[in-house]
């Protein structure tokens, strides 16, 4: 069965679209067939996945239909591009950001179908993926609805700064108010921690917080750490460690991924 996790927090540049386009290509590499669905008009996980598979290729890719275009013609199915073997993506573009006027234009007086359409959409497809991941905007919206009432999950990406725990603090209150609004039924399979420095002081007391207002067993065990080659993969695209152009930095994100995702992994089905 699909499960469909959704990657939040109100608070820009936490690591969402990194770390969900980073958890995608490794589940991929586990032989899970993993779709990642571009929710954000900024199309940054979009970017990350063609500068991949242009990577791969060794060629120039542009896709033809957008998930804005798709979503307006009724229907996401056939519109994933493959990146390589398990894993695929639905991209965006800058025309996602009439996603919320399109929306209100359907369903001119019931917001709740507004909220629910998406979900209706991503059925047509959610059994032909092991796991489907969702990237959204740090945006309290009409679009981060869609994608947590599509959701078996929500994990919460927290980069070790104030304003990313209290960001994180406001997505959980929100969390709460979709299920007393909408009765959506999902469970946040945890709060992934991302340093801003590797062990500051600052970071480590922000991760205490966390813990006390969370509780540590909502807190992955594993952190991601500040690595400067993952900020090159916004540009080059994901290297493949395997490849003849990888280096020990590659492979030291590939070990970082590798265990993250498998407690990724390990809470999906616990929270099954």
């Amino acid at each position: 069965m699909s499960k469909v996790i959704t990657f939040g927090n109100f608070k820009g540049g936490t690591g969402k679209t990194t770390n969900s386009c980073m958890i995608g290509n490794e589940l991929a590499n586990r032989g899970f067939k993993t779709l990642v669905v571009d929710m954000d008009p900024q199309a940054n996980a979009s970017s990350m996945y063609l500068l991949t598979k242009q990577r791969r290729e060794l060629e120039t890719y542009q896709f033809k239909t957008t998930l804005m275009t798709a979503i307006s013609n009724g229907s996401i199915k056939g519109v994933e591009v493959k990146i390589k073997d398990n894993l695929y993506l639905l991209p965006s573009f800058a025309d996602f950001s009439t996603y919320p006027f399109f929306l209100e234009k359907k369903f001119k007086n019931d917001i709740k179908k507004r909220a629910e359409y998406f979900s209706e959409l991503l059925n047509e497809v959610k059994a032909e993926y092991d796991y489907i991941l969702i990237d959204v905007p740090p945006t309290i919206s009409v679009t981060t609805d869609s994608a947590l009432l599509s959701s078996d999950f929500a994990l919460i990406v927290m980069q070790t700064h104030e304003r990313s725990l209290q960001g994180a603090e406001t997505f959980v209150r929100y969390l709460q108010e979709l299920v007393d609004n909408y009765d959506a039924d999902f469970d946040v399979l945890g709060i992934l921690p991302v340093l801003l420095k590797n062990n500051a002081p600052v970071d480590l007391a922000t991760l205490e917080n966390a813990k006390n207002i969370f509780g540590e067993d909502n807190l992955f065990d594993n952190v991601v750490k500040n690595m400067e080659r993952l900020k090159r993969y916004d540009i080059i695209g994901i290297v493949d460690p395997e490849s003849d152009d990888a280096d020990m930095h590659d492979r030291r994100v590939r070990k970082l991924y590798r265990d993250v995702t498998d407690e990724f992994i390990e809470r999906s089905v616990i929270n099954e």
